[in-house]
């Protein structure tokens, strides 16, 4: 009788014996490989697909005609952007786009434009860096309220949460500590990011528990989705990215993280902590609406990476098959 009064007692003060912890829901895994893709060989015909946003091949027309389909174009003097004869393998066309960014002379290039507005989006595009540098920015997407046909600023201040959210997949190297181009990372801007240690708001990172080596010389299929938060008070929304047709990361409420400061943080798949999640906006009629491919080059951020003389370097980039979709793209298919 003894041995139970402790139990006993439980019971007593509590009214109902101790409960297990209630495990976290398992969520849906994300597909993998070949996506809406298998139905168009080559990309053909994908533009028509009903889940199809945007898709462009930079097949058709001059450089001068890229204006029509995109809002904003730059390219300085007229020598940063270029149709090259390199396409991935499985295109079924043959020029790519290609941005050349000279440090001291210019800071690269990009194409912008937006799309109607969504709650979940993916964003797939084929790049292949020439040169083994160290960029700034790089390709984003996001939302802007109102929509704008141009990208906006605000680096280093936090967004409200009902007028803009931005997303980059870009090439990191942490200060040197990888050889150039970098890791890929993601530099994010939203309404409960963390400031840096001086109060600033600078894009936060967001790495793969093993982030991916950015490669030199051969074409990557990358793959982003992102899905908004449902209700303006929830922390439900998500983040991922793929590598020829393989999941990196997932960003998602529960999945474990390391530390978290200005700075960003990594997942883990042990220790750490369970991420709070991704609330994306505190106003549902911010939605995502804009994709821009961008090659940001900037002195700066090469003597941050430990380059001494960054003067006159090279940065060279293609980009080819991008698609923004509704539903999950994945790589080209190839036609028999």
């Amino acid at each position: 009788m003894l041995r139970c009064l402790p139990l006993v007692l439980a019971l007593l003060f509590c009214g109902h014996a101790p409960r297990a912890a209630a495990k976290e829901p398992k969520r849906p895994a994300l597909p993998e490989g070949a996506g809406l893709s298998k139905l168009h060989k080559g990309d053909r015909g994908i533009a028509r697909h009903k889940s199809v946003l945007l898709a462009e091949s930079f097949e058709d027309g001059a450089l001068k005609d890229l204006a029509k389909r995109w809002s904003e174009v730059k390219n300085p003097k007229g020598t940063v952007l270029a149709f090259v004869q390199d396409v991935p393998g499985g295109a079924r066309g043959k020029r790519s786009l290609r941005v050349t960014a000279t440090v001291g002379e210019n800071t690269g290039g990009h194409v912008y434009t937006t799309y109607p507005q969504q709650e979940c989006v993916f964003l797939r595009f084929y790049v292949k860096f020439l040169d083994a540098e160290y960029w700034h920015h790089f390709v984003g997407l996001g939302g802007y309220r109102p929509k704008t046909r141009w990208p906006q600023g605000h680096a280093g201040t936090k967004p409200n949460g009902d007028e803009r959210f931005t997303v980059a997949i870009e090439p990191h190297g942490q200060n040197g500590r990888h050889k150039p181009p970098g890791i890929w990372s993601f530099y994010n801007y939203w309404c409960e990011m963390k400031p840096s240690a001086r109060g600033k708001h600078w894009g936060n990172g967001l790495l793969a528990e093993s982030p991916p080596k950015v490669v030199v010389g051969r074409w990557q299929c990358v793959e982003v989705m992102v899905k908004l938060n449902s209700k303006p008070e929830l922390r439900d929304g998500e983040l991922a990215f793929w590598l020829d047709g393989r999941l990196q990361a997932h960003f998602v409420k529960g999945v474990r993280r390391g530390p978290w400061t200005g700075g960003g943080f990594q997942l883990r798949r042990e220790g750490g902590e369970p991420f709070e999640g991704l609330r994306w906006r505190n106003d549902e009629r911010l939605k995502a609406n804009f994709v821009v491919l961008s090659s940001y080059v900037t002195a700066g951020a090469m003597r941050r990476n430990r380059v001494k003389d960054p003067s006159g370097r090279v940065l060279r980039v293609l980009f080819d098959n991008v698609v923004v979709a509704r539903q999950y793209v994945g790589p080209l298919a190839r036609e028999p």
